[in-house]
C-alpha cells in the first residue's frame, strides 16, 4: 500500500471501467510515439519503458536505470523516477480507458534509493473516475515484480479533447506522429493515438 499522505482518491469516484476495446491482460503495449522520452525508441537517453496489461485494471511497466539517468553518483535522479511513474500511470489511463488525458497532478513517495543498473518494476492501477478526472496510483519495486517497494506514486489525469494537442503541441511533431501511425497501422479506427 502506498505511503503517500491523505485519502486516495480524494473525492467520491466511479469504479474504473476498462474500455471495451482495451487491450486484454497479457498484451505487450507498444510505443505510442517514437520520440516520447518515457517509452520512445528514438530518444537515446530516454527511459525505454515497456508495459504489459495486467489483470484488474492494471498495467505493469519496467525500465532499467542507466548512467544517463543518475542524479547522485550511482543513483537514479528523483525527477527521472517521477517521469517514469508519469509514463506508467499515463499508459494505464490511455490504454485501459482509451481516453486522451494529461497529467494534472503527480505525487511521489521515495522509499529507498534506486541504483544505476537496477530495474524498476511499476504496477499502475486505475483507482476511479469523477467526470473528466481520472485517479491512478502505482508502486515501483526494485529488481523484481515482488521486490521491495522503492517508489510509490499517485496521479490525477484529466481527460482532454484532441484540440488540446493541436492547440498546444508542435504541428510538425503531430504530423510526424500521424504519419508514423499511418505507416505502422497503429490507429484504433477512431482518432489516431496521442496518449497512449
Amino acid at each position: 500500500m502506498s505511503r503517500v499522505s491523505g485519502p486516495w482518491p480524494p473525492v467520491d469516484v466511479e469504479p474504473p471501467a476498462a474500455h471495451p476495446k482495451a487491450p486484454a491482460p497479457g498484451t505487450d503495449l507498444g510505443v505510442h510515439y517514437d520520440e516520447c522520452f518515457g517509452c520512445g525508441d528514438d530518444v537515446e537517453a530516454g527511459l525505454h519503458l515497456r508495459s504489459t496489461v495486467g489483470e484488474g485494471n492494471t498495467v505493469h511497466s519496467k525500465f532499467t536505470v542507466t548512467p544517463a539517468h543518475q542524479g547522485a553518483p550511482g543513483l537514479a535522479h528523483g525527477g527521472l523516477l517521477a517521469c517514469a511513474f508519469d509514463e506508467a500511470l499515463g499508459s494505464a489511463v490511455g490504454n485501459l480507458l482509451r481516453r486522451p488525458a494529461v497529467t494534472g497532478k503527480l505525487e511521489t513517495d521515495f522509499r529507498r534509493p534506486v541504483p544505476v543498473g537496477s530495474t524498476l518494476y511499476i504496477e499502475a492501477r486505475l483507482d476511479g473516475t469523477a467526470g473528466r478526472k481520472i485517479y491512478v496510483s502505482a508502486d515501483g519495486r526494485l529488481d523484481a515484480a515482488d521486490g521491495p517497494i522503492a517508489v510509490s506514486a499517485r496521479g490525477l489525469f484529466v481527460q482532454v479533447g484532441f484540440e488540446h494537442f493541436s492547440t498546444h503541441g508542435d504541428p510538425q511533431a503531430l504530423d510526424k506522429l500521424a504519419e508514423a501511425n499511418r505507416k505502422n497501422e497503429r490507429t484504433r479506427g477512431d482518432e489516431w493515438e496521442i496518449n497512449p
